[in-house]
């Protein structure tokens, strides 16, 4: 066995909230007399937590005070409005239903508040995916290495044994900086040629074929 700890992003790898995101995010925007957000430009504003979402969906020139108004808006609305549309791409729970049984050690790492990535992961996730970290004062956030570091000491594995999943740039770096290989996957938020082009180590199509690769 090449490695026998998967690390995976959540947003765009694991689950497509996109929809989610942009219903919540556009609720906050248009309460504050902002203009709603398209699926697109959200997309391309996920990555880096839900502040820099909010910083990225807000006029150019708006104050941090305008921010967190609208931030307070949106993570308040998402709280209670995060499953509505969220779901598992196709071929993840046979995926991590394979790896579960291989025993393999599983955890999620993300940018999203720490509350909302325990809340999906066990919702999804319950049986399978024993460790999961999210956005907290205790964890830098992505690319720092932290959060990544951090699941592999709680799963008691080591960085020779671990490999990185995700979908973004943020991705690439994260692992890069943890030291472990990174796989990109090419369902999530961003482009093949973004994932190749930050240096992704490996890019896979579909869920399935991580398997080969492991």
């Amino acid at each position: 066995m090449k490695y026998d700890t998967i690390i995976f992003d959540l947003d765009g790898t694991l689950l497509n909230t996109l929809d989610d995101l942009k219903d919540s995010l556009n609720y906050a925007l248009t309460k504050h007399g902002h203009k709603p957000r398209t699926s697109e430009e959200v997309k391309s504003f996920v990555g880096n937590g839900v502040k820099m979402l909010m910083r990225r969906a807000l006029p150019i020139h708006s104050t941090e005070e305008e921010v967190e108004k609208c931030l307070a808006t949106f993570t308040s609305h998402y709280k209670t409005n995060m499953q509505n549309k969220t779901g598992p791409y196709d071929g993840i729970m046979e995926l991590l239903q394979y790896l579960d049984k291989n025993n393999y050690k599983l955890a999620i790492v993300s940018n999203k508040f720490d509350s909302a990535v325990k809340e999906l992961a066990k919702h999804y996730f319950d049986d399978l995916i024993s460790v999961a970290i999210g956005e907290s004062p205790d964890v830098k956030r992505k690319p720092a290495p932290d959060s990544i570091l951090t699941a592999i000491r709680l799963l008691g594995s080591d960085k020779n044994k671990s490999l990185y999943v995700g979908d973004s740039e943020t991705d690439v770096q994260t692992a890069k900086n943890a030291g472990i290989p990174c796989v990109g996957v090419t369902w999530g938020f961003r482009t093949r040629e973004t994932l190749k082009n930050e240096g992704a180590d490996y890019l896979i199509d579909e869920p399935k074929e991580l398997l080969s690769l492991i």
